[in-house]
């Protein structure tokens, strides 16, 4: 993936629920972000991204994300590696 080696996944926290259209259209600019999940659960936003390493990541946290207004807090998990990846079969 063209030096892009670190996968990640973010818990993002919103001020409030209320936010969530605002706070996915700005999250849809960011070319490091994959995939965004309106979940249940400790988090309002799961979202998968890929870095070309951890300082990179901390600029995206740091520059992109965090500063996205309506993002409360958010929670970060580095992929060590992918252990299954499918589709669904029909």
């Amino acid at each position: 993936m063209l030096g892009y080696d670190l996968c990640a996944f973010l818990g993002i926290f919103l001020e409030k629920g209320s936010l969530y259209k605002k706070v996915v259209k700005q999250l849809e600019a960011i070319s490091e972000i994959t995939e965004l999940h309106y979940t249940t659960g400790n988090y309002n936003i799961l979202a998968k991204l890929y870095c070309r390493d951890t300082r990179h990541l901390r600029d995206v946290l740091n520059d992109k994300i965090q500063t996205i207004e309506g993002v409360e807090r958010t929670e970060t998990f580095i992929s060590l590696e992918p252990s299954l990846e499918r589709a669904i079969r029909i």
